[in-house]
């Protein structure tokens, strides 16, 4: 069974300590305790929500807002780039789903 770590009990949110495979079940460790099913596989890394997090809610990672729900987010769904934009930074909408990388400029200098 994968592990997902909660870091602060106010966290709306856990990260996953392993690969998880869509509808396998993880346990959640840490500021939390118990388990979810996830709706869709995810890397190792990736957060994973911890109840619905509607849209324009608030997502909460390290007891603090990191960003705000672009959509209903359901328990137990992969929390990245697709449904969760950055209060901080306004470029995050625009990087790549899977690296990360922008997507707004050019890596093209040589």
């Amino acid at each position: 069974m994968a592990t997902a770590f909660q870091i602060h009990a106010a966290d709306n949110v856990a990260t996953l300590l392993e690969d998880g495979a869509e509808s396998s079940v993880v346990q959640v460790v840490g500021a939390g305790s118990g388990e979810i099913r996830l709706s869709n596989a995810m890397p190792r890394g990736h957060k994973v929500a911890l109840r619905e997090i509607g849209a324009g809610e608030p997502v909460i990672k390290f007891g603090v807002r990191i960003g705000h729900a672009l959509e209903l987010i359901p328990r137990g769904a992969w929390v990245h780039l697709h449904n969760l934009a950055s209060d901080y930074d306004a470029r995050s909408g625009s990087l790549d789903l899977r690296s990360g990388a922008p997507t707004d400029t050019s890596s093209a200098y040589v």
